[in-house]
């Protein structure tokens, strides 16, 4: 077996009971600890080091892509993989450009998801052929195939708390923000996305899936 420690972040057990006998039938970790959170999981990256990180975008308490780099600044060699229940289109890119190894969606064939997981603890990156097609249009074209694409994280971060229907002044309080920093986010969103209203935004968060 590996000689590999392995943290495994998913909210969900049955997801998590199947990742697990994944690795231990292909004798891939020595050890796998799993958490339900990424307050859990970030705990216990600043207490230990880790050979691998399979992260969940979408938790509970904080956003996958968010747990990720505050990961990658604990830890800046750990290799992560992320999984997803969503398209590699919605966070597949932006996972990257942040430090994971690789994006894979939940659907994916049992023996993807191991050869993922063989291909970032070697050090290399686990690239989709659809995350290969859309890093080939941005090299193209110099722009991503999504408007919200152009947005920072932060940006990012407030439109999909917009697109959850929270006020200004809730999301400056998630945010440890002001209220006028948060204005200002939404007017450059608004210009961004092309959009003219609150509304308008709620509902493109909302179709491109990023109020997850």
């Amino acid at each position: 077996m590996t000689k590999c420690r392995c943290l495994l972040v998913d909210d969900h057990p049955i997801v998590r009971r199947g990742v697990r006998d994944l690795l231990t039938e292909e004798r891939l970790c020595s050890e796998i600890l799993e958490v339900s959170s990424g307050k859990a999981a970030l705990a216990e990256i600043r207490q230990a080091p880790w050979d691998l990180l399979i992260l969940d975008v979408a938790l509970p308490d904080k956003h996958g892509l968010e747990v990720l780099k505050e990961a990658k600044l604990l830890q800046p060699r750990l290799p992560v993989l992320m999984l997803s229940l969503y398209p590699e289109k919605e966070f597949a890119l932006r996972a990257i450009k942040a430090g994971a190894s690789g994006y894979l969606t939940k659907d994916r064939a049992p023996s993807e998801l191991m050869a993922a997981v063989k291909r970032v603890l070697r050090g290399g990156r686990y690239i989709t052929e659809d995350l290969a097609e859309q890093m080939a249009t941005m090299l193209e074209t110099g722009q991503p195939e999504r408007l919200h694409a152009m947005l920072s994280d932060r940006e990012m971060q407030v439109l999909r708390l917009l697109g959850k229907g929270k006020t200004a002044s809730a999301i400056a309080k998630d945010l440890c923000l002001s209220v006028k920093t948060i204005s200002t986010y939404r007017s450059r969103i608004l210009d961004k996305l092309s959009c003219r209203t609150t509304a308008d935004l709620m509902r493109y968060a909302i179709e491109q899936h990023l109020t997850h």
